[in-house]
């Protein structure tokens, strides 16, 4: 018998949530605020519209206390990944972001499970972009300053994924997401000097950063791995970089060079190389 195909809603569904995550990256350059300003206006703002859409559809199921662990994990993923495009370019932050699979690979080695041959082949060639992305290994250069704060976004991410896999089950995800960005939110408070945004347009793009491109996304990709297989759904989230870059050449004329290229098709290549290899 034939699988049951995945809806065309849901489809829809995972390719705007990957294309949001993707896209998140932009307000970095867009916006004339601080990463902590921004990461923590988006935390914060993203849990309020959690709580209201919780008070008006309740989920069922216990809350963790350990999850709360999970909040100053995602204010560093987050913080590091604005930094990491602030001071390089977006698609140098993508790419050290996605260094991700290398980092998941040694957390699982640690953790007892035994990764596979295909899985230490992803996360040598992700290593090997990662090098091929620098191109002058000097403390002070711009490219490889923006990779290193975007391989601890990948290093923080990792992290995360794992504790949320400990920790995720018996609690409603929207419960569990509204929790990590208040408590993240929480976490950034003090580092906020002199306010948020200056104006009614930064405003409203601060909360469309929160709403839409954190809470809607968050709920989206949620909602759309009911129905679309994980493995499919990890593949399709190897665009997120795709979306972002593609995104930064037409708004802000940042066209990738021929070491982004080379390093870049390493990493998402491999990436969803692999991923599909787990069918």
């Amino acid at each position: 018998m034939p699988a049951n195909p995945v809806p065309a809603r849901a489809w829809l569904a995972l390719h705007l949530a990957v294309f949001l995550f993707g896209s998140a990256g932009l307000f970095a350059k867009g916006l004339t605020l601080s990463a902590e300003a921004l990461v923590f206006g988006r935390t914060a703002i993203a849990a309020a519209a959690l709580w209201l859409w919780l008070r008006a559809r309740p989920e069922a199921g216990r809350f963790r206390a350990l999850s709360l662990l999970a909040g100053p994990l995602l204010a560093v993923h987050w913080l590091s990944f604005f930094v990491a495009i602030q001071v390089s370019s977006v698609a140098i932050g993508l790419m050290g972001y996605a260094s991700y699979p290398l980092f998941a690979t040694v957390l699982a080695a640690w953790g007892g499970e035994r990764p596979r041959r295909a899985d230490w082949l992803c996360a040598g060639a992700v290593t090997l972009g990662l090098i091929v992305l620098v191109p002058h290994w000097q403390l002070g250069d711009a490219t490889l300053v923006g990779l290193g704060w975007g391989v601890l976004s990948g290093l923080s991410f990792a992290l995360l994924a794992a504790l949320n896999r400990r920790v995720g089950r018996g609690c409603g995800p929207v419960r569990l997401a509204m929790v990590q960005n208040a408590v993240a939110a929480f976490c950034l408070m003090p580092f906020i000097d002199g306010g948020l945004a200056s104006g009614p347009v930064q405003w409203l793009w601060l909360i469309a950063l929160g709403v839409v491109w954190t809470a809607l996304a968050h709920t989206l990709f949620i909602a759309c791995l009911r129905q679309v297989p994980p493995h499919t759904a990890a593949v399709v989230a190897a665009l997120e970089p795709v979306y972002g870059i593609a995104l930064a050449a037409v708004l802000f004329a940042e066209i990738p060079g021929l070491r982004e290229w080379i390093g870049g098709s390493l990493i998402i290549g491999v990436t969803a190389w692999t991923t599909l290899r787990r069918r």
